[in-house]
């Protein structure tokens, strides 16, 4: 064990803190914690719809919530307080980014935040092009009046009519009117794109100004104004250089940047989430960064938020739309929520389990202590306490167990959802709640997540338990 320990701390833990420490990823990092309330409020907007609206469906037949007028009511502030946060979720994030990405540089944050939005925008679709045929003089001279003036083109063409297998003539009307942002660029298939360009565009930005290349007000001038008037030149720079960029590509790809980042880049990273492979490495490096004091979920959030993380959004965004079968259909299995409901209990390494343990089995009057003062913040899943005051780091005889206790529980938690045990997370629910709770809401009310999550508390509790009892005998020797 203290070979490992040893081949731990001169490997990995150098890694842990170039990986801490670095600006970038923390400024990536705390984007997404940065958007939080926003999120955490659209989240909770659906989750409400799931209760009063989706669940009491598996239960009673006919239930039809929009014919309660509580309810109705209810259901229609939900999808307000929905519009203006998880359906343009990618648009806070690039705010968020832009404006820690400015911090970490010491530059005008709100100005890096408004360059890192602009950096998304200018490069999303601005019209939404469609065609539809309609029986001729279906339209009626209104409508056709009125679409005309908006842009669409409207045609008389002929088309094979597949009932006849005959040709027949029809009103084409294709919607080419400028102006309308296409909702599935603001969403959570904007973070990919919103990490790229607004990455590139404040770190111009923050570079200029660093190296002062800015208008200089004289010192009468209002703070205010001399910071808006600084950021001029850096902010023009960077969505100039970001705009170039959007422009020949398209052009030579004839293809809008965010849909190529979607398929090539989002779409596979997302669908490689899926496999167990990539949740047991992760899930790994989380609990060996804990074991030597290192914060593991802080460490691996711009992965654990910007991949798993996205595939929440999506997640919570299609349950929005149809419910839990729209989510089994189109969404993904496993993803940011799924750690906490099925092996965070507590705490990274499921520790609330490992204070069950102790409060039963140990003889020492230190972990006896520990663990009564760990219960209260453990049922809460901060495990702080037990981490750093049993401790849990760097302590060789709790190595193995809070290794092995994750793997296991994710595992169980993995199949169970792949195989339809259980239905997948599809909720945002405050990483505080109780764990057999979170799962529950988690997983829109599915009564069978909190018993999967009790299968991988009891599985926990049996892998901790011979290790606390040894730690008894340690004390004797």
């Amino acid at each position: 064990m203290h070979a490992l320990t040893a081949w731990l701390e001169k490997f990995l833990l150098p890694i842990a803190g170039k990986i801490g420490n670095q600006k970038h990823l923390v400024a990536l990092r705390d984007a997404f914690i940065g958007t939080m309330p926003v999120t955490m409020a659209g989240s909770m907007a659906v989750l409400l719809n799931a209760i009063i609206r989706d669940l009491p469906t598996q239960f009673i037949d006919g239930y039809d919530a929009n014919t309660i007028p509580v309810f109705k009511e209810i259901i229609g502030i939900n999808g307000y307080v929905w519009n203006g946060t998880l359906a343009i979720a990618g648009l806070m994030f690039a705010f968020s980014l832009g404006y820690n990405i400015a911090r970490a540089y010491g530059v005008n944050d709100l100005a890096g935040g408004l360059v890192s939005v602009g950096a998304l925008i200018q490069g999303i679709a601005f019209s939404a092009p469609a065609t539809v045929n309609l029986e001729p003089g279906q339209l009626g001279e209104k409508a056709t009046e009125l679409l005309t003036n908006a842009g669409s083109v409207i045609s008389q063409t002929e088309v094979l009519d597949t009932a006849t297998g005959n040709m027949k003539l029809v009103e084409q009307v294709t919607n080419n009117a400028w102006g309308w942002l296409k909702l599935d660029h603001l969403n959570g298939n904007a973070f990919f794109t919103a990490m790229i360009l607004g990455f590139v565009a404040v770190i111009i930005f923050a570079k200029l100004m660093n190296r002062n290349i800015t208008i200089k007000m004289p010192e009468q001038v209002p703070p205010a104004v001399s910071k808006a008037f600084a950021a001029i030149i850096p902010a023009l720079v960077a969505l100039y250089a970001v705009g170039m960029f959007n422009y020949f590509f398209t052009r030579f790809t004839d293809v809008l940047f965010i849909d190529w980042v979607q398929k090539t880049i989002a779409d596979p990273l997302l669908e490689l989430s899926q496999g167990f492979g990539a949740v047991m490495i992760i899930t790994v490096f989380i609990q060996l960064f804990w074991f030597f004091g290192i914060h593991g979920m802080n460490v691996l959030a711009p992965a654990l938020e910007g991949i798993w993380g996205v595939a929440q959004i999506k997640n919570v965004n299609l349950f929005n739309e149809g419910g839990v079968e729209m989510v089994k259909e189109h969404g993904y299995l496993w993803v940011r929520g799924s750690f906490d409901a099925f092996s965070m209990f507590g705490g990274s390494g499921g520790t609330i389990v490992l204070i069950i343990a102790i409060l039963i089995f140990s003889k020492r009057a230190d972990y006896k202590t520990i663990g009564k003062l760990s219960l209260g913040p453990g049922i809460f899943n901060i495990n702080e306490p037990v981490m750093f005051g049993l401790p849990i780091v760097l302590n060789p005889i709790m190595f193995v167990p809070f290794l092995l206790a994750p793997i296991v529980t994710t595992a169980i938690g993995y199949f169970a959802t792949i195989n339809g045990w259980v239905d997948p997370v599809s909720q945002q629910v405050v990483w505080v709640t109780p764990p057999l709770l979170l799962s529950f809401l988690a997983t829109g009310a599915d009564w069978r997540a909190p018993v999967v999550s009790l299968i991988c508390m009891i599985v926990a509790f049996i892998i901790y338990a011979p290790f606390v009892i040894a730690a008894n005998k340690m004390e004797e020797q």
